[in-house]
């Protein structure tokens, strides 16, 4: 594969079907005005120009892309449009109290949901099915987390279950916990389709249009300067690679595999259903969905951080990760030893010092992003409370916890570089303690506040 359809399965999937070329739109041709200027043509950008375009068709708004719509985290993901938030509800009763938490869980449930709904009213087909989520429990220690969280989500009117283990389930699983709160969707297919949708309906997208610098008022790009009344910055893990935005957020690079299509024999001793997505209680993070045509894509964390916030192509393919990756896969499904890897990609997300998402509006220049891997159903969240900030509007969506949340920034090299790949290793050595000791990880406790755990 050459081009944008090797960046990932999703965006190869497109061309195989001929649904999309991937043909670049062409760039700013100089400079031009605009109500609202978008940079980053992702989902946080196209979601946030959808639900503008919706409550006032008037407005001039452009949106200006360095490579093609869904190149990066939008494109390349794993396929979960979820409920999950970076920052655990717990935490962000901590800081906002409990009322604050509980509206922010209900909200994060509500957009699956939403997702599923503007998708059809767009005439996008991103084989959209809310299966929910299946969580193995693979040892006691992950028994107890399991029961654990199906315990206190409760408390946050979460509806998660849990049963003990039966055929057909992971191997070595003692249970599994399950979530309705999670749909599978293509999600170059919806990333694409939106932006197909926008530009028929009068939004211009620019792409190979890098921005440089943006303040009040204007985004200056290498093709020209947009002026607009109102900017939107989106471009998640990328804005490592911009100087306003260089200590923001850290980009965490996630990789993925795919198999083949696989037969209903071994669908039928795997057990998923379609819709379903899956995972189970480890520390060193996975995750996987089975696709529309019984692939299944899998994928985790694992590679490591690179000096400088470096973001470069070669850092898409790590091949032990993927080797990694495959071994874990035969590990949970032993069925799926024999079925080929036809797929294999990765790609930088966001990650705030704090592990907190935020949406941020000052009046001019608006912001959304850090989703850490849970934003494909997020960066819908955000298009909506984006554009009811532009717009001046006050609404529920509006006074959410993560509305003008301001994460610290990220430390100067070298101490980011030391920081991030420690909790990369002891994510990796929290797996191998539990395994060992059979009781929860004494490393994974200690390293929480570089890892995201609370």
């Amino acid at each position: 594969m050459t081009g944008y359809r090797g960046v990932s399965f999703w965006l190869d999937a497109l061309v195989t079907s001929g649904r999309d070329d991937l043909t670049p739109r062409p760039p700013l041709d100089g400079d031009t005005t605009a109500d609202v200027c978008i940079v980053g043509a992702g989902l946080t950008g196209l979601w946030t120009a959808w639900y503008l375009h919706q409550a006032d068709p008037r407005l001039r708004i452009v949106v200006v892309e360095r490579e093609i719509a869904g190149f990066g985290a939008s494109g390349r993901n794993g396929g979960w449009c979820s409920a999950l938030f970076p920052a655990s509800a717990s935490s962000i009763a901590e800081r906002h109290g409990w009322d604050a938490a509980n509206a922010m869980r209900a909200a994060m449930r509500d957009t699956v949901d939403e997702v599923g709904r503007a998708a059809s009213e767009a005439g996008v087909d991103c084989d959209f099915v809310k299966g929910g989520t299946v969580l193995y429990a693979r040892s006691a220690v992950q028994e107890r987390a399991a029961r654990d969280e199906v315990a206190s989500s409760a408390a946050w009117g979460d509806h998660m279950t849990y049963r003990d283990a039966r055929p057909g389930d992971a191997a070595g699983s003692a249970g599994v916990a399950w979530t309705p709160d999670c749909a599978r969707l293509q999600p170059a297919a919806l990333v694409r389709g939106l932006a197909a949708t926008l530009e028929a309906r009068g939004v211009r997208i620019a792409e190979h249009t890098p921005a440089s610098s943006w303040d009040q008022g204007r985004v200056v790009t290498s093709r020209g300067t947009v002026s607009a009344g109102a900017v939107v910055i989106a471009v998640e893990g990328y804005g490592a690679q911009l100087e306003q935005t260089r200590r923001r957020v850290l980009p965490l690079y996630s990789l993925m595999i795919a198999t083949a299509p696989l037969p209903a024999a071994v669908w039928d001793r795997i057990g998923l259903e379609h819709g379903q997505t899956f995972s189970d209680y480890r520390h060193l993070l996975v995750y996987g969905q089975r696709t529309a045509d019984d692939r299944i894509a899998f994928g985790g964390r694992g590679a490591r951080y690179h000096w400088g916030s470096s973001i470069e192509p070669g850092h898409d393919r790590v091949p032990r990760v993927f080797d990694h990756l495959r071994r874990s896969l035969i590990d949970l499904f032993p069925a799926v030893a024999d079925a080929p890897v036809t797929h294999s990609w990765g790609g930088p997300l966001g990650v705030p010092r704090d592990w907190c998402a935020s949406v941020t509006w000052d009046g001019h220049v608006g912001s959304a992003g850090g989703y850490v891997g849970d934003g494909l159903s997020t960066t819908n969240l955000a298009g909506r409370t984006l554009a009811d900030l532009v717009r001046g509007v006050s609404s529920s969506l509006t006074v959410l916890p993560w509305v003008n949340h301001r994460s610290p920034d990220w430390e100067p090299e070298p101490l980011r570089f030391l920081g991030a790949n420690a909790g990369l290793v002891a994510t990796d050595l929290a797996d191998r303690e539990e395994a060992l000791t059979g009781r929860p990880s004494i490393a994974a406790r200690v390293m929480a506040p570089l890892t995201g755990g609370h």
